[in-house]
């Protein structure tokens, strides 16, 4: 009988690939990527402010969650703090959903920054809480809601500014597929949940932009 086990440089790989590009990490991840490719669009605040503005994303959309789930293992509230089944990640959706919409909301008062973290916000926003429903049915992935919105909202970044988008586009083609395929080497998910994971986070950027826009 064939072994279908991963080689234990893969699996590495594969866990190394998933922690980079772990759902917490995205937002910081998009900021930094319209500094570069829309930095006009932050003329208004000062190199420190936009230091802090960064560092507010990263602390409320990443440290906040992750501490929010550390507490929840440490009470006994979940298993493990990687959220192995799907009762286990009803609590950490509305965590999420809640800073999500507190970053929208704040963001619907700035004028100094793009467009695009509106929408980005708000797509996340609705990701979360299709995730939250759709966790009642199949243990959907998280990665594959990140990365599909992550890939939809930079690609729809060039096409709402006059700019050369292709290499981002590109790179986050082939990072899709690195995470897709990582997460399929390494975590328990099923292809459909992995499918239908990408399918939300696609979806929910395209309405976010379509609704703010």
């Amino acid at each position: 009988m064939q072994d279908n086990t991963p080689a234990p440089v893969v699996k590495y790989f594969g866990n190394i690939i998933s922690y980079i590009f772990h759902p917490l990490f995205i937002p910081t991840y998009f900021i930094f990527y319209l500094i570069q490719v829309v930095p006009y669009e932050f003329v208004g605040i000062t190199d420190w402010q936009l230091k802090l503005r960064v560092f507010s994303v990263f602390w409320l959309t990443a440290f906040f969650p992750a501490f929010a789930v550390f507490l929840l293992w440490r009470l006994k509230l979940s298993n493990s703090i990687f959220l192995k089944t799907q009762k286990e990640r009803i609590i950490p959706y509305v965590i999420v959903m809640f800073f999500y919409w507190w970053m929208y909301y704040l963001s619907r008062n700035f004028v100094d920054q793009p467009l695009a973290l509106k929408y980005f916000y708000f797509g996340v926003f609705i990701a979360s809480s299709l995730g939250l429903v759709v966790n009642n049915f199949i243990k959907v992935s998280l990665h594959g809601m990140a990365i599909g919105g992550l890939f939809t909202a930079v690609f729809l970044v060039g096409i709402q500014y006059p700019i050369n988008n292709m290499i981002w586009d590109i790179a986050l083609i082939f990072i899709t597929g690195l995470v897709i395929s990582a997460r399929m080497i390494v975590s328990d998910h099923s292809r459909q949940e992995l499918i239908v994971g990408l399918i939300i986070g696609v979806l929910t950027q395209t309405v976010a932009y379509l609704w703010v826009g």
